[in-house]
């Protein structure tokens, strides 16, 4: 029957040239096994394997009549020697095969046995026309019914498709051929719940890997790539064997094949001198111009940059590439934080490249998993228990009393991915894992709601408050306030890491429209380090503020109304600490201006400029405009404070841009552009408006620079000294004023250091 073409699965396809065994016949024994002397024929048997790895075939082999020893002895006779079977292996049918082009085209991926088998079966289809092939839909079969003979394997399961069709039971069969033939096709036939019978597919083995991906990779002058660990080099699990694996054969291991791809270009940094450090803006531009792969499309083509250092300390790598339509297709790693010759550096730095790669494949962290659109089921402990590449080291937490941390993790960690992220990568949709394909952490679709939801019980000695203005214009920045407090009189110790982007806080919004999503920052970071936190009576809460307006998602407060945020933090032991309600309002314009503005602050790429804090990339030049016409026409408007924000902090920095010949190309930073405006903004902020007082703290720090780097050293001394002062007279706390004063300390010594090469008075570096 045949039925229309937007249903591959309806449709009468068979390639009529493709030849198979008969099915219950056994296939010809392969070309050049040599049979004994007298031998006519192979009887065969199955028996199973005790390897696991199906069945094999046994050979009996019976010797000829032996003669009479001498014709005048007497006959003796002389026993046959009972046939001994030599075992001849099976080949698996696991792996990756593909039809020719006729109307569809289908990738099948099948998953029944071998050593690492998850028994399930998934397919994308690419329609075919004329020249052209595009991508249809996928399809897969979470649990089939596995039968196995002698000869055949017969997969039958009930598919999930990405597209409506009435043909979801499929039938899959695929000879079994001895271990030195070819390897069999595999046939598809769709079938109705009727039974009535739809399209037929016969596929080629293509590969034993589920799938393929281009790997490029360039590295910064002073750069070592990472090349390979010995994972026996260091005690680990008794059921994790001793292997060398590079990155491409950790994930061969998961059945992923990395094919290297262009050649592995070194960025030449002599100019980058003692601002060798890179932030997210440059990283994104750095792709986007090198990327000699990139596309604006998904595709199974992947970009790492080998950098020195990151723009804060203790980040090891960063998936950076989550902004726009097509994210995913990059990431970095920072030489500085991971380098090293030791067998535990290289055995980090392995886990850090297999993880912001596993990123790029819309993999999330081991405890985000319920974050993930649709919600993924977490494992042990809130998923902290997981011993995978995804999780951290120093994050490892099983469930009590087993202990937890770094020393645990590797004592423990099989060098594996779990089986639930095994089967993210193997049999996904292809758009939730193809670069740049579904947005991170979207089908890795709505937030798990049990996640935010109050808890019964909590004894984990913390609080987590959420702060932020009880209105805002639209089109306003929106930037939230967390506060960490401990609720014990004993010290209590946790992580520091308060911001979203690190993954350990996660902000739930409810809409308007009463929709809730989970935030999703722009580009998030993997902070592979603990960042340890000790709350006490000196110092009861930690602090940190979060621009929240712009994410994966686009625009958090595009619409008017009132929203509701939530927080949760995810402490060491795993325990969820869940802040109270947050309601906040957006506002219509009130005037002209204000909708005007709040046009401005909208158009595409202003989202990107404001999370970064400025870009000179070139695909942000429209959202440049936007803020220059914010200040040109509108200068005294509320919101002008954020445009000059920006266009300050951007102008601080030497802005690094990586040339079409593989040169680091540095723009000097605009010191006396970056003095007016950020001191402006400072103005703005003294008397209740302007930005919140933790990146009014950001803007002093940034002007301090600004004023060394067009040489006037007293001044930005003079502006470091004066910041506890600045918040004393806001009314802050005096154990917060406290940690800023220790916050400019720090900062005069890197600046003395890191701007002028000098050492601080103190003899800080």
């Amino acid at each position: 029957m045949t039925q229309s073409i937007s249903d591959p699965n309806g449709l009468e396809i068979v390639d009529s040239d493709v030849q198979l065994e008969p099915e219950g016949v056994a296939p010809a024994p392969a070309a050049g096994l040599a049979l004994a002397d007298g031998v006519s024929s192979i009887p065969m048997q199955a028996r199973g394997d005790p390897n696991g790895e199906g069945t094999v075939a046994t050979l009996s082999l019976a010797p000829p009549d032996v003669a009479e020893e001498q014709a005048s002895a007497p006959p003796i006779p002389i026993p046959r020697p009972i046939p001994v079977p030599i075992p001849i292996r099976r080949k698996t049918v696991s792996g990756r095969y593909r039809s020719s082009t006729v109307g569809f085209q289908l990738e099948l991926r099948v998953d029944v046995d071998g050593a690492t088998k998850l028994n399930k079966v998934s397919g994308d289809y690419y329609s075919v026309s004329g020249s052209t092939t595009a991508y249809f839909g996928s399809w897969r079969i979470a649990a089939p019914t596995v039968s196995v003979s002698a000869t055949t394997v017969t997969v039958e399961g009930i598919a999930e498709c990405t597209w409506n069709t009435a043909f979801t039971k499929a039938r899959i069969t695929i000879p079994r051929v001895l271990i030195l033939q070819p390897q069999a096709n595999a046939t598809l036939t769709w079938f109705n719940a009727a039974g009535a019978q739809g399209a037929t597919y016969v596929c080629a083995w293509e590969s034993s890997a589920f799938r393929t991906i281009q790997w490029e990779q360039d590295s910064v002058t002073g750069t070592v790539p990472f090349v390979s660990y010995d994972t026996g080099s260091l005690p680990q699990p008794a059921s994790s064997p001793a292997r060398t694996l590079s990155v491409v054969t950790a994930f061969a291991e998961a059945r992923i094949q990395l094919l290297t791809a262009g050649a592995p270009n070194v960025i030449t940094n002599a100019l980058a001198g003692a601002d060798a450090r890179w932030d997210e803006a440059e990283l994104h531009a750095a792709m986007q111009a090198n990327f000699s792969l990139w596309a604006n499309v998904p595709q199974w083509k992947v970009y790492t940059l080998v950098a020195t250092k990151f723009a804060e300390d203790g980040v090891r790598g960063i998936m950076y590439d989550a902004s726009g339509v097509n994210q995913r297709q990059g990431m970095a790693v920072f030489y500085d934080a991971i380098k090293g010759a030791d067998a535990a550096t290289q055995r980090a730095q392995l886990r850090t490249y297999v993880h912001e790669l596993g990123h790029c494949f819309n993999l999330l962290h081991s405890w985000q998993k319920g974050l993930a659109q649709p919600p993924q089921p977490l494992g042990p402990n809130g998923g902290l228990g997981d011993l995978s590449w995804m999780n951290y080291a120093w994050k490892f937490q099983p469930p009590a009393p087993a202990p937890g941390g770094e020393a645990a993790y590797w004592a423990a960690f099989p060098f594996q991915f779990t089986a639930s992220e095994l089967a993210h990568l193997r049999h996904a949709m292809r758009g939730h894992v193809i670069m740049g394909g579904n947005a991170f952490g979207t089908n890795a679709a709505e937030v798990d709601p049990l996640l935010f939801a109050d808890r019964e019980v909590d004894n984990s000695d913390l609080a987590l408050e959420l702060k932020a203005e009880r209105s805002y214009l639209l089109g306003a920045p929106v930037v939230v306030e967390l506060k960490l407090s401990s609720t014990s009189r004993k010290p209590v110790r946790t992580h520091g890491r308060l911001h979203p982007r690190d993954g350990l806080v996660h902000i739930a919004v409810q809409e308007p429209s009463g929709r809730v999503k989970a935030y999703r920052p722009l580009m998030p970071r993997c902070a592979d380090d603990a960042q340890l936190l000790e709350l006490d009576e000196q110092r009861p809460s930690a602090y940190e503020s979060a621009y929240i307006g712009y994410g994966q998602d686009g625009f958090t407060f595009e619409q008017i109304g009132t929203y509701r945020l939530r927080a949760v933090y995810v402490a060491d032991d795993g325990s969820s600490v869940v802040s109270p309600t947050l309601t906040l309002r957006v506002r219509s314009p009130l005037s002209p201006a204000d909708e005007e503005v709040a046009d401005l602050f909208t158009v595409d790429g202003q989202g990107e400029l404001l999370y970064l804090l400025g870009s000179d990339a070139p695909a942000l030049a429209p959202a440049r405009a936007a803020m220059d016409e914010v200040l040109d026409r509108h200068p005294d408007h509320p919101l002008a404070v954020f445009a000059r924000l920006v266009q300050g902090v951007n102008d601080e920095r030497t802005f690094k841009t990586v040339t079409s010949d593989k040169t680091l190309e540095l723009r000097s930073a605009r010191t006396d552009e970056a003095v007016g405006r950020l001191g402006s903004v400072i103005e703005a902020s003294s008397d209740g408006g302007g930005v919140d007082n933790i990146t009014l703290n950001l803007v002093m720090r940034r002007l301090a620079r600004a004023e060394a780097k067009a040489g006037d050293v007293d001044k930005a001394t003079a502006t470091l000294q004066a910041m506890p002062r600045a918040f004393a007279d806001k009314g802050v706390k005096p154990s917060v004023v406290k940690v800023i004063a220790t916050q400019a300390k720090q900062e005069k010594a890197r600046l003395l250091h890191e701007v002028l090469g000098q050492t601080g008075d103190d003899g800080e570096r």
